[in-house]
């Protein structure tokens, strides 16, 4: 019972940093795009609390922000970044659940979980412009998953692996894994 109250909490406040963060970086819409800044929170969730509390973090931070401060537009790009979001959770939760539970079992999490999302993205991205009357081509799809993302997705690369390190070595995360 401890253990999901502590679990639920971490979730409120990774939450909580996935709606403030985009605060210091959006200013400047360009670089907010850029560094992805309510990535971070939900795949540090997926990797402390687990795959239902990613999956649920990533789903609700998009739209809650969309509906609280109107950013990012709740069609189709908060929908496309919530289930995006839900899949980054999920998918690090699960993947770092079932590898051993060494440093570069880590990375692979992270790479895992990062494709994934990026892909369904991109799909859900499609259907949601098709409803809309938009098109959504290839080039919008490496546009917006890689080439305007390359600096974001280096900060998760660098920042999540370290702060996971981290708790494991001051051994935090022994309480939430399974």
């Amino acid at each position: 019972m401890m253990r999901q109250t502590k679990k639920l909490v971490l979730s409120a406040l990774f939450m909580a940093l996935g709606i403030v963060l985009p605060f210091f970086t959006g200013q400047i819409q360009q670089i907010g795009n850029m560094l992805l800044p309510m990535h971070i929170p939900v795949l540090l969730c997926g990797f402390i609390c687990g795959w239902q509390y990613g999956l649920a973090v990533g789903l609700a931070t998009p739209l809650l922000r969309s509906v609280m401060f109107g950013m990012p537009p709740i069609m189709p790009t908060a929908t496309a970044m919530a289930v995006e979001l839900a899949v980054y959770g999920a998918v690090t939760g699960i993947l770092y659940a079932r590898l051993p539970k060494k440093i570069p079992y880590i990375y692979v999490s992270l790479f895992g979980a990062m494709v994934a999302g990026r892909v369904v993205w991109g799909i859900v991205s499609i259907a949601l412009y098709g409803i809309a009357g938009s098109a959504f081509s290839m080039q919008i799809f490496l546009s917006g998953a890689l080439l305007n993302a390359v600096p974001g997705i280096i900060l998760q690369i660098v920042l999540i692996p370290v702060i996971i390190i981290a708790l494991k070595r001051a051994g935090v995360l022994k309480d939430y894994e399974n």
